[in-house]
């Protein structure tokens, strides 16, 4: 299956997931107000804005991204974004010769506190299986075509190891600030099935 036929079966899916968490409420098994906080932290606090951040720290401070591709947990941590399913986190930097993509093969081992709640199709099978054999179709399934003579590098994350890919500064930015930066710095850029933003995008 295609991830892009996929996606269809995702509003089902939604429809599935508010008819139980209408159900439990009723049930007074959850607190539909704390259910909704949590979502709003992982989706706000402890989201991708967490990853663009340490993103653009690195693209404007070259002590911290030394610092962040020689020890990624140590790095992050300093900015205040750690804990559980953000242990041990390795930094890969995009480069114009190698593009790095992220997958958890096994299940769906993802860095939380940097990146935030995981997107459907990456906990999918298809991508999964898919993007470890031919990585570059998947790639271009994301409206994301690599050049032949970029090498594609696909990182499997593990319960004891996660990725996060730092994409390249995007161009026209030199005299772009911090926030101006993080501004262009996707979730899936930091997965490797996107690029940062351009300038005005």
């Amino acid at each position: 299956m295609a991830l892009a036929q996929e996606n269809v079966l995702i509003p089902d899916v939604g429809l599935r997931v508010k008819a139980l968490e209408s159900l439990l409420a009723e049930k007074g098994a959850i607190d539909p107000k704390s259910l909704d906080l949590l979502v709003e932290a992982f989706e706000t606090r402890i989201g991708p804005k967490n990853g663009a951040k340490v993103i653009a720290k690195a693209w404007v401070d070259p002590e911290y991204k030394k610092w962040l591709m020689k020890d990624g947990t140590a790095a992050i941590k300093s900015l205040g974004y750690s804990g559980v399913q953000g242990e041990n986190m390795v930094v890969i930097e995009n480069t114009p010769t190698v593009h790095n993509v992220v997958v958890c093969t096994l299940c769906s081992c993802y860095p939380w506190p940097t990146l935030g709640l995981p997107p459907i199709w990456f906990k999918s099978a298809p991508y999964r299986a898919r993007v470890v054999i031919e990585p570059r179709a998947v790639l271009r399934e994301f409206g994301l075509e690599i050049a032949d003579d970029v090498e594609v590098r696909v990182w499997d994350s593990t319960a004891e190891l996660r990725y996060l890919v730092m994409p390249m500064r995007p161009a026209g930015t030199e005299n772009f600030n911090e926030a101006q930066l993080a501004e262009l710095v996707t979730r899936d850029s930091m997965i490797g099935t996107g690029l940062a933003l351009a300038p005005g995008k």
